[in-house]
């Protein structure tokens, strides 16, 4: 058996989490998976339809004004703003191999009062 090298950094474990959750989370048209992504500064949610490989919206915290945890819940009120826009009123939640804590639970709690049902 051959040797097989594995990313050990930080980042690299996070892929691999992400990757293991994407096993089982699949997004369809009736029900798009709402994907986050997290850097140092910013964070981002987008819903996918994974049938079609396609993004139908994206949303980031650009423009809003406060502490990161306060612009995560605005992120999670626009994306369900939008979603019931376009008539999607139920996700999967994907949290993309980031612990369900702080901002990734403020984009998630954000998105359910803005209606939006997982």
């Amino acid at each position: 058996m051959g040797k097989t090298t594995t990313a050990r950094s930080r980042s690299g474990l996070r892929t691999r989490r992400h990757f293991r959750v994407r096993k089982k989370v699949n997004g369809t048209a009736e029900r798009p998976r709402l994907v986050i992504y997290r850097s140092l500064k910013h964070i981002y949610a987008q819903l996918v339809d994974d049938d079609k490989q396609h993004t139908l919206m994206t949303v980031t915290d650009a423009g809003f004004e406060g502490k990161k945890t306060a612009k995560s819940t605005e992120v999670g009120k626009r994306i369900a703003e939008k979603a019931k826009e376009a008539g999607v009123t139920k996700v999967v939640f994907d949290r993309g191999g980031y612990k369900y804590h702080g901002r990734v639970k403020a984009v998630a709690d954000g998105a359910r009062e803005g209606g939006l049902e997982f």
